[in-house]
């Protein structure tokens, strides 16, 4: 791929600054869902760079696509629950609009490099 680290990949850099601010939101949210919706919106932001740097420290580009595979999913889980805490008037309409557009930025992403390592794997086969 050319990078020496996954710190390198602007899909991560966005992951951390996507984990960063969802431990902002999930600050001001009401005490009893601490160990809820507070916890698991933190896991599934969390999911994302931490599976890109695991994919990326992977062996194989097979690999690699495997974990992006699973942060599509993580992200998709956020969204859910990024509309969950709205719903629930957890957080203002603001602060979500620019989390779900980080997750759209970031989605657009992931699609982006998960085209390009599929390419990538297709001329070594």
């Amino acid at each position: 791929m050319g990078l020496t680290s996954f710190r390198e990949l602007k899909v991560w850099q966005t992951g951390m600054e996507l984990v960063k601010r969802v431990y902002v939101l999930t600050n001001g949210f009401p005490k009893h869902e601490v160990y809820g919706l507070c916890s698991q919106l933190q896991r599934a932001a969390v999911s994302v760079p931490a599976n890109i740097a695991e994919g990326h420290a992977r062996s194989s580009t097979k690999d690699f696509l495997r974990h992006l595979s699973i942060v599509r999913g993580s992200l998709a889980e956020l969204e859910t629950l990024l509309l969950l805490a709205k719903d629930l008037k957890y957080c203002d309409s603001g602060a979500l609009s620019e989390l779900l557009s980080l997750c759209d930025q970031e989605s657009r992403m992931l699609s982006g490099l998960r085209r390009g390592l599929k390419q990538k794997l297709d001329r070594t086969n």
